[in-house]
């Protein structure tokens, strides 16, 4: 009783494996992170069942027929270790090393030892073989990073748990005693030495025959495990991981959650942000950018936070918050066209002066008066300011709202010319609207989830309603801003095909921004630096757009997604899954889990949320 009186009996009858979130890619690749990584919970039947022969037969041969305890075990290891003068072999079970990989501390004393004896031979009559043995291998270390058996097959062989075949197998078996000692990342000999004892003790064991475990040795030397290098979109992982996190976090076990990053378009804004940093960016001073690429209906599918993601986790599209320049101007001529002006009014550009507040055009010159499109497609400061002005900046502040600016904004007539400060995610979401037709557009980055266990997945995706339509303004609007690029500041960004976007430049050049879409894509690109010091001459039609330019020509040869149906077609989504409107059930039940999408009723079982 001494010993055994603070055993977590519960706790180990109903297993503690944590919350595991593992993030997929929206094509349902693994989006492996720095640092240890877990995958998906397997059953027991994921298995391959030459794994499970490789590692009973190397660790506890006696595993299906004992009682937890192996007495035979225990009398050969002491034999054997007294013939040796040392300890060359131990008597534990899989039962006692899961009981000590999970429970127990590592200390040898005798309270230990009993309560290792007792929960074993509980745990044997509780949970039975199978269970005993899927959570060890889910759980146990393997080296690299990896816990469990999936994490290790995805590190070392990037495959699925069931895809190993039997030399992959056997030297994931022979890591369980020393994974350190046998990686074969830095250990190649003495892993396929390992794996050579795995294969014998299978034949010893009469699991393979003879020539079948010297085949597998053979083609050993085909193997090529290497630790992969953490895949593109950490800053999209660390943007997305608190709200899979706040999913997974009332299911034990693993929740995969695929999201809607694409892998090559994200490969594609990292390289080209890294080539126009290197080379253009060099030269004019600009140390950081940033990219968010996202369907019209806000799913982001690329996401580059900066220069160099190990250098620096800040997240320059989604947490730092800047001047956006002109690119604010969009809210003011969508405040106009609701006020009832039409593109082909006109506008004074000529000094002006608000309460002592006098903006300049770009190079000093004033152009009289022009059409609104013309001032707009020109970026014309001073005719902007005086449109903000007819119009009423509590207008601008309104129409910016309406398409989903969430920032604060000072009511000041600056505000018309982007002085308030906001992030590239929401104002790239802002112009995702325009192209959409409807506001606002919510970005989001969860296509879907499963909890392990679970018979289906259920669909997250949007939402949010966009709520605005904005079919009454949007041609006018496209014709803005595409003329932006056809013949106005944004020519540099003209990617050879239908594209539409708006420039921006903060005072003094700290700033540059370029944000528009093609058919297809919605993306905006920042470019500056983190201590806020001016660029030489940089503005929003220059390095910005070239950078949007060159990533959208490249984006365009990819099979992008269009919207929250295609891309779902596009990664190949489960039809039969249920849709869990995840903000609108949590909202409704205080006993709302996202895991299963479920709430505790009044009377009875756990029902489905349907709303």
């Amino acid at each position: 009783m001494w010993a055994l009186r603070d055993v977590p009996w519960g706790e180990i009858r109903d297993g503690t494996l944590k919350p595991v979130v593992v993030l997929e890619t929206a094509d349902g690749a693994p989006l492996v992170r720095q640092g240890p990584y877990q995958g998906p919970y397997a059953r027991y039947d994921q298995f391959p069942p030459r794994l499970i022969d490789a590692v009973l037969s190397i660790e506890d041969r006696r595993f299906m027929d004992h009682f937890g305890i192996d007495l035979i075990g225990i009398g050969r290891a002491f034999l054997r270790n007294l013939e040796a003068g040392s300890v060359v072999e131990g008597g534990s079970t899989i039962t006692q090393q899961f009981i000590k990989l999970q429970y127990l501390e590592s200390d040898r004393t005798i309270k230990r030892k009993i309560q290792e004896v007792v929960i074993a031979l509980w745990l044997e009559w509780k949970l039975g073989k199978q269970e005993i043995l899927t959570r060890y291998l889910n759980s146990v270390y393997l080296g690299a990073g990896a816990t469990g058996m999936p994490a290790a097959a995805r590190i070392y062989f990037n495959k699925d748990i069931g895809a190993l075949n039997l030399p992959e197998s056997a030297m994931l078996a022979g890591l369980l005693r020393a994974p350190s000692q046998w990686n074969p990342i830095d250990n190649f000999e003495g892993a396929r030495q390992r794996t050579s004892v795995v294969l014998d003790a299978m034949v010893a064991n009469g699991k393979i025959a003879a020539p079948e475990a010297e085949k597998a040795k053979a083609s050993f030397a085909t193997l090529h495990p290497t630790a992969p290098t953490p895949r593109s979109g950490s800053w999209f992982a660390d943007w997305i991981s608190p709200q899979a996190s706040e999913i997974a976090a009332s299911s034990p076990g693993s929740t995969t959650v695929r999201t809607t990053l694409s892998p090559q378009l994200q490969q594609i804004a990292e390289r080209v942000i890294k080539r126009a940093l290197d080379g253009e960016g060099r030269a004019v001073g600009a140390s950081q950018a940033a990219l968010v690429a996202m369907t019209r209906d806000g799913a982001v599918v690329a996401m580059v936070g900066g220069r160099d993601y190990k250098a620096s986790q800040f997240n320059r599209a989604v947490t730092a918050m800047r001047q956006p320049g002109s690119t604010f101007k969009l809210f003011v001529y969508y405040a106009a066209l609701k006020a009832g002006l039409t593109l082909s009014d006109r506008i004074l550009d000529a000094p002006i002066d608000v309460n002592g507040w006098s903006p300049e055009n770009s190079g000093g010159n004033y152009h009289g008066w022009v059409t609104l499109a013309e001032a707009f497609a020109r970026s014309l400061n001073a005719a902007s300011a005086a449109l903000a002005q007819e119009v009423g900046i509590d207008k601008v502040i309104a129409a910016a709202r309406e398409l989903g600016i969430k920032s604060p904004l000072a009511n000041t007539p600056s505000l018309a010319l982007g002085t308030s400060e906001v992030n590239l995610l929401e104002l790239t979401s802002a112009y995702a609207s325009v192209q959409l037709g409807k506001a606002p557009v919510e970005p989001w980055g969860i296509i879907d989830f499963q909890a392990a266990g679970q018979a289906k997945s259920f669909r997250v995706g949007l939402q949010t309603k966009a709520n605005v339509d904005l079919s009454t303004y949007q041609s006018d609007l496209l014709g803005l801003l595409q003329l932006v690029v056809e013949r106005g500041t944004g020519r540099g960004a003209d990617p050879g095909a239908f594209a539409a976007g708006k420039t921006g430049t903060s005072q003094n050049n700290r700033d540059a921004w370029f944000v528009g879409f093609t058919e297809p894509l919605v993306a905006g690109v920042w470019v500056g630096n983190d201590d806020d010091t001016p660029m030489n001459g940089v503005t929003g039609g220059a390095l910005p757009a070239h950078i949007w330019r060159d990533f959208m020509r490249e984006a365009m040869t990819e099979r992008a997604p269009n919207g929250a149906s295609s891309t779902e077609a596009v990664v190949d989504g489960q039809s039969t899954s249920q849709s869990c409107n995840i903000t609108a059930c949590s909202r409704s039940y205080r006993s709302f889990r996202p895991s299963d999408c479920t709430y505790q009723s009044y009377s009875g079982e756990r029902r489905l949320c349907e709303k």
